[in-house]
C-alpha cells in the first residue's frame, strides 16, 4: 500500500464534494437507473443530442474520465482511490457495449481511455482482494437491469 499524502486525501475529498453537487447527483442517479444502450442507435434514442439525458450521460462520463485520469497520472494513490470508490466500474460496464461503436463513429480511439484503463486495474485489484467479486457485481447489474425492464413493461 502506498503512502497517501494529505494533498491526495484533500483531492479525493474535493472529488467527493463534486459528486454531491445537485446536478451531478441527478445525472448519476439517472445514469444508474436508466442508462442501457447496446448500440449507437439505442444510445441516440435514449440520449438524443440536446436532451437532458444526453447532458446527464456526458456529465457522468466526463466526471469519471476526469477522476480516472487523475488516478492514472498518480495524483491520487490508486489503492486509496479504489478503497473509496466503485461507481466508476458500474458506469464503464454500462457504457462498454457502445464504446467501440462511438470510438469508430467519431474517429476517437481514445474516448474514455482513461476510464477504461482505470477500470481494468480496479477489476484486477478487486479480484486479487476478493476473487469472484467482479462476476458477482456483473450478475447483480444484470439482475437490476432485468428488474427495471420488468417494471417498465409492467
Amino acid at each position: 500500500m502506498g503512502e497517501v499524502t494529505h494533498q491526495q486525501a484533500d483531492l479525493l475529498l474535493k472529488l467527493y464534494e463534486l459528486r454531491r453537487e445537485p446536478r451531478l447527483r441527478q445525472a448519476r442517479a439517472w445514469f444508474a437507473d436508466n442508462f442501457a444502450a447496446n448500440s449507437m442507435q439505442e444510445l441516440m434514442a435514449l440520449c438524443p443530442p440536446g436532451s437532458d439525458n444526453n447532458a446527464f450521460m456526458r456529465q457522468v462520463l466526463s466526471y469519471w474520465e476526469m477522476c480516472a485520469g487523475m488516478v492514472n497520472r498518480g495524483l491520487i494513490d490508486e489503492e486509496f482511490f479504489f478503497e473509496n470508490t466503485g461507481e466508476q466500474f458500474l458506469v464503464f460496464e454500462k457504457f462498454k457495449p457502445v464504446i467501440g461503436e462511438i470510438r469508430a463513429v467519431f474517429k476517437s480511439p481514445h474516448f474514455l481511455a482513461q476510464l477504461e484503463e482505470h477500470c481494468k486495474r480496479l477489476e484486477a485489484w478487486r479480484e486479487k482482494r476478493a476473487p469472484g467479486s467482479t462476476a458477482a457485481w456483473r450478475e447483480w447489474m444484470k439482475q437490476q437491469a432485468a428488474a427495471r425492464a420488468a417494471k417498465a413493461a409492467g
